[in-house]
């Protein structure tokens, strides 16, 4: 098993590899929200037999979620447990049969908790193998009552905190260990999913998960309560090339901006943020739009700064709900550092700030959830404030103080 002893709110740094681009950028970074310890081992979600028996295995863990909320031990710990504390809601073998048949036992009017395969956390003690892997299933279960399972699942969350554990409700998880947060953000990110393409994007029809709850399929039949397969309307989703719709993830720029001359670095903020807190600009990436050509239209239409050289850093799974943040340093046009503020609302304030004074900054800790949680009361001149290492906005501002773009 990994060593969970590091900090958790602290990004893990690949070791320095000796390469050519190790030597030019530094060591490459492993953000929150990734560098999961588990094998995905994404081609077995396919084979049923796989899946069943990883399900039953005894070195099977499972993760469980209440309204996205996991079961910890504390708040930097998820608490995992074992296949019998699950089967009162999941049944004894959900995976049990072919894909074919799941798809034609299909009934709208049953509703079944979410079962989630994230993978294998390899372990050559573990009793649980399959070809060549060997080590521990990992399953993520959404527990949260809803429909035909509702009451059930409501005296599973009471029973899973009688021993003290309990549920981590947060707007943004930031407290969990690094290893186990990106298996929370795998797990997070599916389930959202899921629950928000419930419905064919074809012909209106409920869907249902297979592949391990990483594909939706609208099945061409639905019992509907009566215990026989009825044909459903035609779905325009069966006459082309698949039936199938994927979990897709938002690509999102954010970018830390350097003045000309490397001294100074663009910060904004908006209204609702706390005190004093500013940080790097970001925004959604558009169709046929590269993520170069998104930073300098996102950093003019916020800030009125214009940019020019863009580099890529590296990037943060985002799964609220969705987001892939593409992380990149720029540098502003010595004659398109003006600020203004009146093309995009978004921002109450941006500004140029020295970096030693973010250097400052930088050694203040911020929890990611006061800013979320915190209203903000239009006073910019507070002791500025910046995201925390969980954030890779802090990652790249660090990233300039530390002379990523410097001139030398």
């Amino acid at each position: 098993m990994a060593d969970l002893t590091e900090h958790p709110i602290l990004a893990r740094v690949h070791d320095d590899d000796g390469s050519a681009l190790s030597k030019k950028f530094g060591p490459g970074l492993t953000n929150y929200y990734s560098g999961s310890p588990l094998n995905r081992v994404s081609f077995l979600r396919e084979d049923h037999g796989f899946l069943s028996a990883a399900f039953a295995s005894a070195d099977a863990q499972f993760m469980v979620l209440d309204d996205f909320a996991p079961l910890v031990h504390d708040s930097a710990t998820i608490k995992a447990v074992r296949r019998d504390d699950v089967l009162p809601i999941t049944g004894p073998d959900p995976f049990g049969s072919s894909e074919k048949d799941l798809v034609n036992a299909f009934d709208s009017t049953v509703t079944k908790p979410l079962i989630i395969f994230l993978g294998i956390w390899e372990d050559t003690e573990s009793e649980f193998r399959h070809r060549i892997f060997r080590g521990r299933p990992w399953f993520a279960v959404d527990i949260t009552p809803r429909g035909s399972f509702a009451d059930v699942a409501r005296t599973l969350v009471d029973r899973l905190t009688q021993d003290g554990s309990t549920f981590l409700r947060a707007t943004r998880q930031n407290t969990i260990h690094a290893h186990f947060a990106a298996m929370y953000g795998q797990a997070r990110g599916i389930v959202d999913w899921n629950l928000r393409n419930q419905f064919c994007a074809g012909c209106g029809c409920p869907t249902m998960p297979i592949y391990g709850g990483y594909k939706r399929v609208c099945p061409p039949t639905d019992r509907n309560g009566t215990g026989v397969a009825q044909a459903r309307k035609d779905c325009p989703t069966r006459n082309g090339i698949t039936n199938i719709s994927f979990p897709r993830s938002d690509p999102t720029m954010i970018a830390a901006v350097v003045s000309a001359d490397g001294k100074k670095m663009l910060l904004g903020r908006q209204k609702r943020w706390p005190p004093g807190f500013y940080s790097t600009l970001a925004g959604f990436l558009e169709p046929g739009e590269s993520v170069e050509e998104g930073v300098r239209r996102e950093v003019w239409e916020e800030s009125g700064v214009k940019v020019g050289r863009v580099v890529l850093h590296s990037s943060q799974p985002w799964p609220y709900p969705a987001s892939l943040m593409i992380g990149a340093v720029a540098s502003a046009l010595p004659d398109g550092e003006d600020i203004h503020l009146g093309h995009d609302p978004e921002l109450e304030d941006a500004k140029w700030i020295p970096l030693e004074e973010v250097r400052q900054a930088l050694k203040r800790p911020t929890r990611l959830d006061t800013v979320h949680t915190a209203n903000g009361t239009g006073n910019k001149e507070s002791t500025l404030l910046l995201p925390p290492h969980t954030a890779i906005a802090n990652r790249l501002i660090a990233a300039i103080c530390d002379g990523y773009a410097s001139h030398e």
